[in-house]
C-alpha cells in the first residue's frame, strides 16, 4: 500500500476539517527546502543554479520547525538540493515528527547508508529516494554513472533496518513506456513502499530545456505506461487514484498551487515550489496577498504545460474527499487508458511569462553582503 492508513485517516480529516470550515485555501504538503545545495548536477533542476553565496545559505532547524508551526499542513517534504548535506537533517526531521506531521525526506541516496544510524523508523518518517527509471535512465538524468546502484544499495539497506522507503520519479520526453514500466516492475520487487511519479517541468534555470513533455505528450506516455500496468493497479502509489487519472488525461483540473506551499532560504515562494516569481516573509502574507489568480494553466504562459503533483495533487485529493465514489471507482478498476481524454482547459487568455527569477537572486546576494560586512565590522568600544 502506497500510502498507509494512519496517514490516510490524518489527511483524510484533515482535509474534512477544511471543507467543513469553509475555507478557500489551505495548504496539504509544506515543501520545505532547507538547502539548494546538492551532490549532483541534474540537466532537468532548476534548484541548484545559484551564486555560491545563495547554495552557502541554510535554513536552521528553528527556521525550519517555525515553518512547520507556521504552515500547519499534516504532511512535510523536505527537499533542496540534497537534505543530507544539512547538518542538523536528523533533528528538523524529529522535530516534525514530534509534531505528528508526515515527513518525507527527498534524497538521491548517495549519502543515504552513511546517515542512515541517525534516523529512527516510524510511521510519520518516509525515505523519498529520487530514481528516474532504470539504471541508464537514470543516471542519464542525473548525468552521471553509477548513482542508480549506489541509491538501490542504499533503499535495500533503509528496508533492511525498518525504514518506509518510497521512490520519486520524474519522466520526461523520449521515456519508453515499456521501459518505464518495467522500472515499476523492478523497484517494487527490491522492496519499496510506494511510488511518487510526476511529469518534469521546464524549469527556467535548469541547463536542459529540450526533453519536457507538453500536456498532449504527457498525457499519452502516462496512459501508455499505466496499460502495461492493469490502469497502474499493479503497482503502489504514493498518491491519489485521481491524480493518476489526471495525468492519463481523464480528468480537468485547475492548478492549486497554495495546496504546497514551499519554504526556501529565500522566504516563502510564490506563487509555487515550481515558480520563483517572488517571496513574501510569512506564510499568512503568502497565502492572503498573493494573487493567485494570475497563475495555473489558462492563466499564465510558464504554467501551461505543467502537470506536476506539486501542483495538482492537492487538488485530486480535495476531490476524492468530495467525491469518494470516484475516487474508489478508479482505484478499484485502475486508470482508464482508452477512449477520449477530459477537454483542455482554453489557453488564450493566459498572460505571457515574465522572466524574474534573477531579482530575488540578486536582492538575496546584496542581503547576504550586507550581513557580511556588517559581521566584520569590530565591535564599538564601550
Amino acid at each position: 500500500m502506497g500510502i498507509p492508513f494512519i496517514q490516510k485517516a490524518y489527511v483524510g480529516s484533515y482535509v474534512v476539517r477544511q471543507q467543513l470550515a469553509r475555507r478557500k485555501r489551505y495548504p496539504l504538503v509544506l515543501m520545505l527546502e532547507p538547502l539548494f545545495r546538492c551532490n549532483l548536477a541534474c540537466a532537468g533542476c532548476g534548484k541548484i543554479d545559484y551564486p555560491e553565496a545563495i547554495l552557502d545559505q541554510r535554513l536552521s532547524l528553528k527556521d525550519c520547525l517555525a515553518a512547520v508551526d507556521e504552515c500547519g499542513a499534516p504532511v512535510v517534504s523536505i527537499a533542496g538540493g540534497e537534505p543530507l548535506l544539512h547538518k542538523e537533517i536528523s533533528g528538523i526531521v524529529e522535530g516534525i515528527i514530534a509534531r505528528r506531521k508526515f515527513v518525507y525526506l527527498c534524497t538521491n541516496a548517495l549519502l543515504l547508508e552513511k546517515r542512515l544510524g541517525q534516523f529512527k523508523p516510524s510511521p510519520f518518517f518516509v525515505w523519498s529516494v529520487h530514481l528516474d527509471g532504470n539504471e541508464h535512465m537514470h543516471d542519464q538524468s542525473v548525468s552521471q554513472t553509477g548513482v542508480y546502484k549506489r541509491a538501490v544499495a542504499a533503499i535495500r539497506a533503509a528496508k533492511a533496518r525498518g525504514f518506509r522507503v518510497n521512490i520519486n520519479c520524474t519522466l520526461f520526453k523520449g521515456a519508453d513506456p515499456q521501459q518505464v514500466a518495467a522500472f515499476f516492475d523492478e523497484v517494487q520487487a527490491i522492496g519499496v513502499d510506494g511510488i511518487t511519479v510526476s511529469p518534469g517541468y521546464a524549469y527556467e534555470r535548469a541547463p536542459d530545456q529540450q526533453h519536457f513533455l507538453n500536456r498532449a505528450a504527457t498525457k499519452q506516455l502516462f496512459r501508455d505506461v499505466f496499460r502495461r500496468g492493469r490502469g497502474a493497479r499493479a503497482w503502489s502509489f504514493s498518491q491519489s487514484s485521481l491524480f493518476l487519472d489526471f495525468l492519463a488525461g481523464n480528468q480537468q483540473y485547475r492548478c492549486t498551487p497554495w495546496g504546497n506551499p514551499t519554504r526556501t532560504v529565500f522566504g516563502w515562494q510564490r506563487p509555487c515550489y515550481l515558480l520563483g516569481e517572488g517571496y513574501a516573509s510569512s506564510f499568512r502574507e503568502l497565502m492572503e496577498e498573493t494573487d493567485w489568480d494570475r497563475y495555473g494553466t489558462g492563466n499564465y504562459e510558464k504554467c501551461a504545460d505543467c502537470m506536476v503533483h506539486s501542483g495538482f495533487e492537492a487538488t485530486a485529493v480535495t476531490d476524492a474527499v468530495r467525491h469518494p465514489l470516484k475516487a474508489l471507482t478508479v482505484a478499484l478498476r485502475g486508470v482508464r487508458t482508452e477512449g477520449e481524454m477530459a477537454p483542455e482547459l482554453p489557453l488564450d487568455g493566459q498572460r505571457p511569462a515574465q522572466y524574474v527569477f534573477s531579482q530575488h537572486v540578486e536582492r538575496k546576494l546584496i542581503e547576504i553582503t550586507k550581513a557580511k560586512t556588517g559581521a566584520e565590522q569590530p565591535a564599538a568600544t564601550p
